[in-house]
């Protein structure tokens, strides 16, 4: 599977499960989540892709510059036109442009360190990332909302998906 299928894939299952939540169930605040919403979740998820989208214009990737849109993790209907219209960016966007990733782990916002990067494997990082969220999405959705059925693949990596079927094959084998 192409790093963009898989970005395709993700981008389905956030849709799939946005269409699938009442507004409350959207964004209201989840005790096992430390009271983010997985609305939360989904924006959070959002901007790092936003953060990639960005930076083909200018060349550098920075997380930190997040926009923290509010409406996003509370409409849904906002947070759909975000996955869609970032869903086609991908899909069409060219993966060998060179970029550089601008950090910072300071608490006093001080002293930008700048890595050099490029765009496919931003986007890489940005499928892990979204997976690692929507692992907790599933947990929250649990606690909100029981009666969806998420697929058993939602916020599992790929390479885990793998390994659980090589052992079902090895224990069927014996």
């Amino acid at each position: 599977m192409s790093i963009k299928n898989a970005c395709r894939d993700i981008f389905v299952q956030l849709s799939d499960l946005i269409n699938q939540l009442s507004d409350h169930e959207y964004s209201k605040p989840i005790e096992t989540l430390n009271q983010s919403s997985i609305g939360q979740h989904i924006r959070h998820t959002l901007e790092f892709f936003m953060c990639l989208e960005q930076a083909d214009e200018a060349g550098v990737v920075n997380y930190d510059k997040r926009l923290h849109d509010k409406l996003i993790e509370t409409d849904k209907v906002l947070a759909l036109a975000a996955v869609n219209r970032l869903s086609d960016f991908i899909m069409t966007h060219d993966q060998n442009r060179n970029l550089n990733l601008e950090v910072n782990y300071s608490i006093d916002g001080e002293g930008f360190i700048v890595v050099g990067t490029n765009y496919s494997r931003e986007l890489i990082y940005n499928i892990e990332h979204a997976i690692h969220h929507m692992a907790m999405i599933k947990i929250g959705v649990h606690e909100v909302a029981p009666h969806l059925n998420l697929p058993v693949t939602f916020g599992v990596a790929s390479s885990t998906i793998r390994h659980q079927a090589s052992n079902t094959i090895a224990t069927q084998q014996h």
